[in-house]
C-alpha cells in the first residue's frame, strides 16, 4: 500500500508533532519536579535539574544510533524503534523509587526520543534545501513551540487532579497517536536507491564527510552554545519562578508567554528568511541576544532580582532572538550535507546536545539566589557565537 500525504501543510504538522514529543516529555513535567523530588526522596534541590539535563544527554547519544540507521533502513522504521524504547523508559520513570532509577529512565527516554527528533530533521532535508528548507523548518518550529505554551499548564492540571504519574501516561497516549498518524499518513522520504548499505563504518565515513564542510561544523558548534543557553533556562526556570519569585501557580502561564515570544520570532523568520537569507538573520539576532544579556548584567550585577515584569521583558527579548537562531542554524549546518542527511543530523544533534548539557549544568549550578548567572551564561555563549560568525565572514571574504 502506497501512503499518500495530502499536502505540504500536513507534512509540516507531522514533522512538528514528531519533534514535539521531546518538548512534551520535558515541559509537561516542569510543574511536577518538586512533587517528584519529594516522592523519590531527593535531598538536594539542585539535583532536580537532572530531570531535564539527563533526557537531553540521552537524546545526544541516541542520535548517533538513530541517524545512521535511518540512512540504511529508512526513516520510518527507526522512528518506531525509538518510540518503543521511549515507552519502556517511561515505565521505568513511573516506577522509580530513587533518583538513580529516575535518571536511568529519563536518560533512556532521551535515547528513544532521539529517533523522532533527529529523523524528522533528516526527513525535511530529504524533501527541501536552501532558504526554503529554513522556511519549512521555521513553520515546523512554530507548531512545535505550541507545546511549551500548553504543556506546563496541562502538566499542572494533571498533577493537581491525578498526581505526577498521570503526566507520563499522557505522554504515552500522545505518542501513540502521533505514531499511528506517521504510519497511516506519512510516506517514507528516503527512497531505496538513496539508502546506504549498513556497515559499522557508516558513521565514521559520515563523520569524515561531515567535517569537510566548514558551515556544517561551525554552525553545529554554534547550535551547541545556543542550545546550552536555552537548556539552562529550561532546567532552572522552575527554581527561578517558584523558589526565587514564589510564583508556583503562575509558573505554567509565565512559561507559556515566554514560549510565545520564541514562536512569534520563528513565524516571522519563516516570512523573512527567503528574502534576507539565513546568514544575515543569524548574524543580526546573535548580536541582539548578546547585547540584551550585557544590558541586564550592567543593570543588575551585584543586585537582587529585579521586578518580575522587568525580568520577563529581558527573557522575552532573549527568546525572541533565539527564535530566529534555532531553525536557521540547524538549516545552515544541514544545507551542505543533504547526501548524508541522517548521519549529518545525528552528528549535528549529538555535538550540539553534548556541548549543551555541561554548559547548562555548569551555569545552572550557580543559580541560587538570583537569575544573574543565567544572563552571564547567555552573554558568554553569545560572544563565542559571534566569534564563530566572524570566523565564517573572514573566510568568505
Amino acid at each position: 500500500m502506497k501512503i499518500r500525504q495530502k499536502s505540504e501543510s500536513e507534512f509540516i504538522i507531522v514533522m512538528a508533532s514528531l519533534m514535539s514529543l521531546v518538548a512534551f516529555a520535558i515541559d509537561a513535567l516542569l510543574p511536577a519536579v518538586a512533587e517528584i523530588s519529594k516522592t523519590i526522596h531527593i535531598v538536594d534541590p539542585k539535583n532536580n535539574q537532572l530531570f531535564i539535563t539527563m533526557i537531553f544527554l540521552g537524546i545526544g547519544f541516541g542520535q548517533l544510533i538513530s541517524g545512521p540507521l535511518s540512512d540504511s533502513f529508512g526513516r520510518k522504521p527507526i522512528i518506531y524503534v525509538g518510540f518503543t524504547v521511549f515507552v519502556l523508559a517511561s515505565f521505568i520513570c513511573l516506577f522509580s523509587t530513587n533518583l538513580e532509577m529516575m535518571i536511568v529512565g529519563r536518560l533512556l527516554q532521551g535515547v528513544g526520543l532521539s529517533a523522532p527528533r533527529t529523523i524528522s530533521i533528516a526527513m525535511v532535508r530529504d524533501r527541501f534545501s536552501g532558504n526554503y528548507m529554513a522556511r519549512v523548518m521555521s513553520f515546523i518550529t512554530v507548531i512545535f513551540l505550541l507545546i511549551p505554551v500548553i504543556a506546563p499548564a496541562l502538566g499542572k492540571l494533571l498533577l493537581d487532579a491525578y498526581g505526577w504519574k498521570s503526566i507520563f501516561y499522557s505522554q504515552l497516549i500522545v505518542g501513540v497517536f502521533i505514531m499511528l498518524w506517521v504510519w497511516k499518513r506519512q510516506p517514507e522520504t528516503l527512497v531505496l536507491e538513496k539508502r546506504k548499505k549498513f556497515k559499522l563504518a557508516l558513521f565514521v565515513e559520515g563523520l569524515k564527510e561531515f567535517v569537510k564542510y566548514k558551515y556544517a561544523v561551525i554552525f553545529t558548534i554554534f547550535s551547541g552554545f545556543i542550545t546550552g543557553s536555552f537548556m539552562v533556562y529550561l532546567s532552572a526556570s522552575q527554581h527561578i519562578f517558584v523558589e526565587q519569585y514564589h510564583l508556583e501557580e503562575e509558573f505554567p502561564f509565565i512559561f507559556a508567554c515566554l514560549a510565545i515570544s520564541i514562536g512569534l520570532a520563528t513565524f516571522l523568520n519563516g516570512k523573512l528568511v527567503v528574502r534576507m537569507g539565513m546568514f544575515k538573520l543569524v548574524s543580526f539576532f546573535t548580536v541582539m541576544f548578546t547585547v540584551v544579556s550585557l544590558i541586564y548584567i550592567l543593570f543588575f550585577y551585584g543586585e537582587s532580582n529585579p521586578n518580575i515584569y522587568i525580568l520577563l521583558i529581558f527573557f522575552g527579548l532573549q527568546f525572541f532572538s533565539i527564535g530566529f537562531l534555532f531553525g536557521n542554524t540547524r538549516a545552515l549546518a544541514m544545507e551542505p550535507i543533504g547526501h548524508i542527511a541522517g548521519v549529518g543530523a545525528a552528528i549535528n544533534g549529538f555535538v550540539s546536545t553534548i556541548m549543551a548539557v555541561p554548559i547548562a549544568t555548569f551555569i545552572g549550578s550557580y543559580i541560587t539566589d538570583t537569575a544573574l548567572p543565567l544572563f552571564l551564561g547567555f552573554f558568554v555563549c553569545g560572544m563565542i557565537s559571534l566569534l564563530l560568525i566572524l570566523i565564517l565572514k573572514l573566510r568568505r571574504n
